[in-house]
């Protein structure tokens, strides 16, 4: 599956500073390869319940999905790991970062979307509470966030631009990005041109420590493949 955007520049979010002044800001035309990376399974999981900025642990299959993408990195070339800072993403990169001897860096800008009221709760619990709001968001899910939710757009403009800033400190190279499922299928959408509102439906899910590929060249992007599994 391959899609290039048409690599709009000067939308809001995209051109800010880094956060902590480590990152250069602009891209210079090289291509760089991003391996996108969804953490692995954690004890939310199976009760799927919406995990944002709460520090959930994986489960053990976590943890095994985890090794396996280890064993995928160290079979592949990757010259450098990023990751969120929260504690799942980090657990999910770090048998990678040993099999490759390489240290991840943290990227404030990875973490998951803050999801406000439906935190730590199922989409059904919410819409036993509020059937309103709950049928609002299924229709456009950035039109009419969760209450007390971070804006969808602002999510999709943050990871796009951490996305566009790490690939500008490895121009040329291939870099595994482990992060979360709705910040990066918003910046997905962002970087492919797609409407933020359909993220949802053109992106149903990012499946836990599968590896999604793109190509970064100047203000491009190409999607080269989505979901890879790295579990046998």
């Amino acid at each position: 599956m391959r899609i290039v955007g048409n690599g709009r520049t000067g939308e809001a979010g995209e051109s800010g500073g880094r956060e902590d002044g480590q990152l250069r800001g602009a891209t210079t035309g090289t291509r760089t390869t991003l391996l996108l990376a969804r953490h692995g399974e954690t004890v939310w999981h199976a009760e799927n319940r919406y995990a944002g900025l709460t520090d959930v642990a994986l489960t053990e299959r976590g943890r095994a999905q985890a090794e396996a993408l280890g064993r995928w990195a160290a079979a592949h070339p990757v010259d450098a790991v990023w990751t969120s800072t929260l504690s799942r993403a980090a657990a999910t990169a770090e048998p990678a970062c040993r099999a490759l001897g390489l240290a991840a860096r943290r990227e404030p800008a990875l973490r998951e979307c803050d999801f406000g009221v439906v935190e730590g709760r199922t989409f059904a619990e919410f819409a036993v509470t509020d059937p309103q709001r709950a049928e609002a968001f299924r229709a456009d899910p950035v039109g009419h966030p969760f209450p007390e939710a971070e804006d969808p757009r602002t999510a999709a403009a943050r990871g796009s631009a951490a996305l566009r800033r790490i690939a500008a400190a490895h121009e040329g190279e291939r870099v595994l990005v482990v992060a979360h499922n709705t910040l990066l299928r918003l910046a997905l959408c962002r970087l492919l041109s797609i409407p933020l509102e359909h993220y949802r439906r053109i992106f149903p899910q990012l499946r836990n420590a599968a590896v999604s590929e793109i190509r970064m060249e100047g203000p491009s992007t190409a999607l080269v493949s989505l979901n890879v599994p790295c579990e046998s």
